[in-house]
């Protein structure tokens, strides 16, 4: 019996310390943390695609009471020939000159639906009072990002070469646009004539602003970039 005893001590010293060693790593195991994958952090861009807008242009005689209201209801009309509401914009130097942009996707049908007979009659009921200015652009960049400025400028001009324009232009750049007063939201040419560009500006400081486009050094820029002609100049709040 003790030389049983003599030797199960031995054996049971070595059987406790191994279950005992054996527990102390499993814990261990379990106390590190599992690496985690690594996360894919990349942000989706969303990619800008090309639209086609048509730009009307005219005067009104009430904008609130009767304009808006024939606008409104004339949608059904507009949606027929695949143009749909893009935005509305009052002159700020004259609240009842309007611009309209809407979008649209076929050029033939948006040009059918500004020569309809009864969109004269529908146009003067709704209190027009100026010869409508049609324009068909294509939008080549634009900026959609919500902020709270609603003031515009929107400049139309002939270039004699677009891209060597847009050299001068993209030289130019943003950060001195912002310190004039604008911020870049549009830039589109013209589907009739891929030379006549327009450009759509928000507003920060309304002064400045117009200093700024009507000064010298701008209209120099201009001619060095190829800028054929005086450009129009409209300034107008979003309504809508």
């Amino acid at each position: 019996m003790k030389n049983i005893k003599k030797f199960l001590t031995p054996v049971l010293i070595l059987v406790f310390t191994v279950a005992f060693l054996s527990c102390k790593n499993n814990k261990t195991e379990k106390a590190e943390p599992e690496k985690a994958m690594p996360k894919d952090t990349t942000t989706a861009v969303a990619v800008f695609e090309p639209f086609k807008v048509i730009v009307i242009k005219h005067k009104v005689v009430d904008y609130d009471n009767k304009w808006r209201k024939g606008y409104d209801a004339h949608d059904s009309m507009r949606k027929a020939y695949g143009i749909t509401h893009y935005m509305v914009g009052r002159g700020i130097d004259s609240p009842n000159t309007i611009v309209i942009l809407n979008k649209f996707s076929d050029v033939q049908k948006a040009k059918d639906f500004s020569m309809l007979p009864n969109l004269k009659d529908v146009m003067k009921k709704a209190g027009v009072i100026s010869k409508p200015e049609f324009s068909y652009y294509d939008v080549i960049r634009n900026d959609s990002t919500k902020i709270d400025l609603k003031d515009r400028l929107m400049i139309t001009h002939r270039v004699k070469d677009f891209d060597a324009w847009l050299k001068v232009y993209d030289a130019e750049g943003t950060a001195k646009r912002m310190e004039e007063g604008f911020i870049d939201r549009g830039l589109a040419r013209s589907i009739d004539d891929p030379n006549m560009v327009a450009i759509v500006f928000a507003i920060t400081d309304m002064k400045k602003a117009k200093e700024n486009i009507n000064s010298e050094a701008k209209k120099k820029l201009m001619k060095d970039a190829g800028v054929v002609g005086a450009p129009e100049i409209f300034f107008y709040k979003i309504v809508e």
